[in-house]
């Protein structure tokens, strides 16, 4: 019989009684929620970076609308705000090494980090991955800031659907593929 785990804060218990979850609690919860890989860019008079990122999603395809989320704790990240673009590069199988890169595990600096592959412009002017499973090039047309976090809302104005790749997952603080 498998025994299943319930929080309260640091405690275990068979019912869930408060909402007071624990970071580390709630950090080892969200390892268990599959993400697809991606590596969020930018460039512009405010320079030019990336990050890795599970966290983005489509909002709406009329207009076409996606959301990034990224910490705005790091100052480097300010960024993607101040350029007003970004590109989302969704990574497939095979492109482990670039997701850890952009992930800032490396230790490597923003050039080197984009040495590892082959980049051009769609429309926005943000750096895209040419061999990328897929990319949305957007233009930030809102955001909004939630505790350590900022959400950009970017309105996609160019498309580049790559070939028919496995996708690169993250899950339980490992990379998976379909």
């Amino acid at each position: 019989m498998r025994m299943h785990k319930t929080y309260i804060g640091a405690a275990r218990t068979d019912l869930l009684k408060t909402n007071d979850v624990a970071p580390q609690d709630y950090r080892d919860a969200m390892a268990r929620f599959a993400g697809a890989v991606h590596v969020v860019t930018t460039d512009g008079s405010h320079g030019r970076r990336g990050v890795t990122v599970i966290a983005a999603c489509s909002v709406s395809d009329n207009p076409p609308t996606v959301l990034v989320c990224l910490n705005r704790e790091n100052p480097r990240n300010d960024a993607f705000l101040k350029n007003g673009i970004f590109a989302l590069n969704t990574l497939s199988a095979g492109q482990e090494h670039i997701s850890n890169a952009f992930s800032g595990f490396s230790g490597l600096p923003q050039e080197e980090r984009f040495a590892l592959g082959e980049w051009e412009t769609l429309s926005s002017g943000a750096p895209t991955l040419v061999d990328a499973l897929t990319v949305f090039d957007c233009r930030i047309i809102d955001t909004k800031e939630f505790a350590t976090h900022r959400i950009y809302f970017g309105r996609v104005t160019g498309l580049r659907i790559g070939d028919k790749l496995r996708p690169l997952l993250y899950h339980d603080r490992g990379y998976r593929v379909l």
